[in-house]
């Protein structure tokens, strides 16, 4: 299936009569790039379907074909015995299941199953709660591992996914030894699953934010929730929904989006903390803000505020330490900015810089995404000369940060730039895109 999309990639570009350079700029990407793309020394992944989908008004035909083949998610039974390891053990070997066409709504609709199926599995499973969250205790072995998990975290933050996705792979086959070995036994064995639901989860979130295609990151989602449900870890599991969501949301299935976010909600019921509140909300708003509920995503935005203004609590679970009111600014921008309302973007925009100062250091990955999304609020304000001083902070953001997904929404400004490069400094700006 890969040559052939290839091929019909170039037989299409061939047959628009547009040079390189024409179709370069009609896609943001360089002609390098797309001659290494047509030559199969790099992959073609969503955003490069798209762009050639909308250079040639193809009406989406290459998304849809490159979604062919796509991998389907896992037919394990969730009540049998082992299923977990099962499924998790054929993600590490590489054995998947196929289905003929995979797009972005099956994509969607297998997500949903898998969060009802781990909202059922935790009814007949005592929930873990708030257990092992904060401090897992146990082997050494163990503690080493969720000590690199953690690290992982904060490598993802700050140099983007592609190095992360490859480690957290390692650390998933690495759970998947152990548990096949039988090593350890009751809660030791349940804090393993819960490592190996946090690696998988991270695998799915790279996977997701490297561009690949969107049934990949699926599985590891539901391979997740799969570990999370089995080791009775409501806030885990709760914790990869809410990833599981930004990829609906970032690819039109906002309202499935809503509905994931409120089965994590509605299952860690007690067992929620403050700051998790604040992110299920935040994200539900984004969420929300994409199908146009500008009131409904305020509530959710004020909820988010509400719940970080509490005091903190010992027991919050550490990966949540990106939860704060800069991040939910940032959010609330970006939702203002899909609303229509860019005055009400850059307010919100310039109160995340404000509250975190350091934060296009400590996330040099999302802070790309915010200022490009900043940039773009500029623009509709016809304010170009600061449109162009955003994107170019944008652009030295995401630096050496590997990934597509950043790249993607410094790409898309390019493109809403591209009509103004008749004005110099904006010019200068594109000038480096197209050599």
């Amino acid at each position: 299936m890969s040559e052939r999309l290839r091929n019909d990639l170039r037989q299409a570009r061939w047959e628009s009569g547009m040079s390189w350079e024409q179709f370069a700029q009609a896609t943001s990407f360089t002609p390098a790039y797309l001659r290494n793309v047509e030559n199969g020394n790099r992959s073609v992944t969503i955003d490069v379907a798209a762009a050639y989908d909308r250079a040639l008004r193809t009406d989406g035909r290459f998304a849809r074909e490159l979604a062919d083949g796509e991998t389907a998610p896992s037919n394990v039974p969730w009540d049998q015995d082992g299923a977990a390891l099962a499924v998790l053990s054929d993600l590490v070997d590489g054995r998947r299941g196929r289905v003929d066409r995979r797009g972005f709504v099956k994509v969607g609709a297998a997500l949903s199953v898998s969060a009802g199926s781990w909202a059922n599995a935790l009814l007949t499973r005592p929930s873990a709660g708030r257990e092992g969250t904060s401090s897992l205790g146990g082997t050494a072995l163990l503690a080493n591992m969720a000590s690199r998990l953690e690290l992982l975290r904060r490598m993802d933050d700050e140099l983007g996914s592609k190095q992360v996705r490859e480690q957290a792979l390692g650390e998933l086959s690495l759970t998947v030894t152990l548990l096949k070995a039988g090593r350890y036994q009751g809660s030791a064995a349940n804090r393993l699953l819960r490592l190996a639901g946090e690696a998988a989860r991270q695998v799915a979130w790279c996977t997701f934010d490297q561009g690949h295609r969107p049934g990949e990151a699926q599985q590891y989602f539901d391979a997740s929730l799969r570990a999370s449900a089995e080791a009775g870890d409501t806030t885990g599991g709760a914790y990869t929904i809410s990833f599981a969501a930004v990829q609906l949301y970032s690819t039109g299935q906002a309202n499935r989006a809503v509905a994931l976010l409120e089965t994590a909600r509605s299952q860690l019921g007690r067992h929620s903390t403050p700051r998790m509140q604040a992110m299920l909300a935040a994200r539900t708003a984004r969420a929300l803000s994409k199908t146009g509920a500008k009131a409904a995503a305020g509530r959710q935005l004020h909820l988010a505020h509400a719940m970080l203004d509490k005091d903190p609590q010992d027991d919050e679970p550490e990966f949540l330490y990106w939860v704060t009111p800069s991040e939910v600014e940032m959010i609330a921008g970006s939702s203002a900015l899909d609303l229509g309302d860019p005055a009400e973007a850059l307010r919100r925009f310039e109160a995340g810089m404000r509250a975190h100062p350091s934060v296009d250091e400590e996330f040099p990955r999302s802070h790309a995404i915010y200022l490009a999304r900043a940039a773009e609020a500029h623009l509709a304000l016809a304010d170009l000369d600061a449109a162009v001083a955003t994107a170019w902070r944008a652009a030295a953001c995401l630096g050496s940060v590997d990934s597509a997904r950043s790249s993607s929404q410094l790409k898309g400004l390019r493109a809403k730039l591209a009509p103004h490069a008749a004005y110099r400094p904006v010019t200068d700006f594109l000038q480096p895109a197209a050599g």
